[in-house]
């Protein structure tokens, strides 16, 4: 069974920057690569970004591209995402995700509790 607990999410004003962590524990062997994804009220989950956890080979959501930064660190099990540039629209819970294939095709099996990020215009 994976554990993922999120932190880090809060308030921020347009332009802002937060970095999410995200601690993984009970890791699978199945769970060879890490992803987040957001929804914001009245929408559906998106996907934001995933990390492979051998190779780091990362993938971003055009949405954030350019804006936001995944990464991993092996030797504590945790996952970032670092955001920069923050705008209004990034406003949503955002989940960590654990699970197969590559980062660009990331199927995720397992979920945290989430963690707001606000952003005030």
């Amino acid at each position: 069974q994976v554990q993922l607990v999120e932190s880090g999410g809060g308030l921020v004003q347009t332009g802002g920057s937060l970095r999410l962590s995200c601690a993984a524990s009970g890791r699978a062997s199945s769970t060879v690569t890490m992803g987040w994804f957001r929804q914001a009220p009245g929408k559906e989950r998106e996907f934001v970004a995933a990390i492979t956890w051998v190779v780091g080979s990362t993938f971003h959501a055009d949405s954030v591209k350019g804006r936001f930064t995944i990464s991993r660190d092996n030797a504590k099990n945790a996952v970032y995402l670092q955001m920069n540039s923050l705008k209004p629209e990034d406003t949503a819970v955002y989940y960590c995700a654990a699970g197969s294939g590559v980062a660009g095709r990331f199927r995720p099996g397992y979920w945290g509790q989430g963690t707001q990020v606000t952003v005030s215009s």
